[in-house]
């Protein structure tokens, strides 16, 4: 995808805004990068803008993405810490803990201008949500969620690959490796019965899905609003509800395509209102 696509109008003002801050060119250029950008694409963007069109081309290093072992599975950097300040300057609150399974609370992980964004650019492409078949290759409709959702693509606009580039950054997994996050809206009554994420090896779909990345290996569940009432994620296998804060976040990681990870987990109803959630799947290789 060449950069023009990506350069909108809300990213030119973003640039002239930084340029006229007093940024500079080569920091600017190290934003972007921490924001998601690929190097290519981070420069042709800069070079596009109708200020910097006439300066030299940029020639500075990359980013290191994390290295991806074989059996690892995503992880945040925490130790004893009850908060984590990221590269992009954003600092995220370390809410709870769980070793077994692993599940990670956070706070603040979006800024609720972050949140208003995503919710409004989602709300128009919303469809019934569908899960994974199980007796042929593709999706269906399932009754056990009744959600609507969406896809956005990865890196598809500037809020959303600071976001990716968060993610990547605070569960130290390569971007690369990232499906696009999901948007979904939940109505009063609606819900997810409790599910596991990873693809179950015996479906018929699996095959076809795991061939764009191999299998899932941890899930980050974004909330983009506060439910006025219910809409907790639950864990039955472990008697844990987090409670759906608009900012706040919850991650689980799972080793195998097994129950015994314990992260049976499902949307309880929402009671009152709606809730509006992002979610980011994290796949053991490249997601293609």
């Amino acid at each position: 995808m060449s950069s023009s696509q990506y350069l909108t109008t809300e990213l030119r003002q973003w640039i002239t805004a930084q340029l006229q801050n007093g940024i500079t060119r080569e920091a600017l250029y190290q934003a972007m990068l921490s924001s998601g950008w690929q190097p290519d694409l981070a420069r042709q963007a800069l070079e596009e803008h109708p200020s910097l069109a006439s300066e030299p081309v940029l020639s500075l290093p990359a980013v290191a993405e994390p290295v991806v072992e074989p059996g690892t599975v995503p992880e945040p950097n925490l130790g004893d810490q009850r908060s984590v300040l990221l590269p992009d300057g954003h600092r995220v609150e370390v809410l709870m803990t769980l070793a077994r399974p692993r599940v990670v609370v956070f706070g603040g992980l979006l800024t609720d201008e972050e949140c208003d964004a995503i919710v409004t650019a989602a709300g128009a492409r919303l469809a019934r949500s569908e899960t994974v078949a199980s007796q042929k290759e593709g999706s269906e409709v399932n009754a056990a969620r009744t959600s609507e959702g969406m896809f956005f693509e990865r890196g598809e606009s500037e809020v959303v690959a600071r976001i990716e580039a968060r993610i990547a950054a605070l569960v130290n997994w390569p971007l690369r490796n990232g499906e696009g996050l999901q948007v979904l809206r939940y109505r009063t009554g609606a819900e997810y019965q409790p599910h596991y994420d990873y693809f179950d090896p015996r479906h018929a779909s699996s095959k076809a899905i795991l061939q764009r990345g191999g299998q899932r290996v941890g899930t980050l569940v974004m909330y983009l609003n506060t439910p006025t009432r219910g809409g907790a994620t639950v864990f039955p296998d472990v008697k844990l509800d987090v409670m759906a804060q608009k900012g706040n976040a919850v991650f689980f990681s799972y080793d195998r395509p097994e129950p015994g990870t314990l992260t049976l987990h499902g949307g309880a109803p929402v009671m009152e209102g709606e809730k509006w959630v992002a979610t980011k799947w994290l796949r053991q290789g490249e997601f293609v």
